[in-house]
């Protein structure tokens, strides 16, 4: 369901900083524009009752994950929350089987072939390019040219939609939003801007 869901949109909502009084109407517009995968990191203020909130106000076909999983006690606690989706900014195997054992769709960080490749074997589903910043679209058509046919690359790291066209010439298939499409101190009218701009960036583009 996850590949199927960055398949209509690929596109992945980074919530950092979310207030759980706040993400049902962030929530709301993200899908509303087109969001079908939805993260609250969890350095954010009460992310596991952000990550209730939203599982429980968006239809069933929007994925609601956590980011910055660090450990399996925070995998077990994502999934009692409803989350569907551990998204890491590295790659643990203890996360990652932990992540697997729970039937919940994995994204970990990778910035190595090596990272990645250990990753795959562990089962993830797709790859977080991160930080994107320091790698460029050299290094994922590089990657990609090595990597199993069909491996969803997704950058995260200073993604804005001017940026994204050399991304997706390289073969990129999603990719993942953080402040700017989200930060904290947003109204909800900003955020549906920003989101409205991202999805027909990345339509125009594909």
């Amino acid at each position: 369901m996850l590949k199927q869901a960055l398949a209509q949109n690929g596109l992945i909502a980074i919530l950092r900083g979310l207030h759980p009084q706040e993400a049902a109407a962030v929530g709301e517009v993200l899908y509303a524009a087109g969001f079908r995968v939805i993260e609250v990191p969890l350095n954010s203020p009460a992310p596991y009752e952000s990550i209730r909130i939203l599982r429980k106000t968006l239809p069933a076909d929007c994925l609601i994950g956590a980011g910055t999983v660090l450990t399996p006690a925070q995998v077990e606690l994502v999934k009692e929350a409803g989350g569907q989706v551990i998204v890491m900014p590295h790659s643990d195997a203890k996360v990652l089987r932990a992540a697997k054992a729970a039937g919940l769709y994995l994204s970990p960080g990778v910035a190595t072939p090596t990272e990645a490749f250990a990753a795959l074997e562990e089962g993830a589903d797709i790859l977080k390019l991160f930080p994107a910043e320091q790698m460029g679209p050299a290094v994922v058509k590089a990657w990609l040219a090595v990597l199993p046919v069909g491996t969803i690359l997704a950058p995260v790291g200073g993604i804005t939609p001017d940026n994204m066209q050399a991304f997706i010439d390289a073969g990129v298939k999603g990719f993942g939003l953080g402040s700017g499409l989200f930060k904290p101190g947003m109204t909800t009218e900003q955020v549906a801007a920003n989101a409205k701009a991202y999805v027909a960036a990345w339509k125009a583009l594909r």
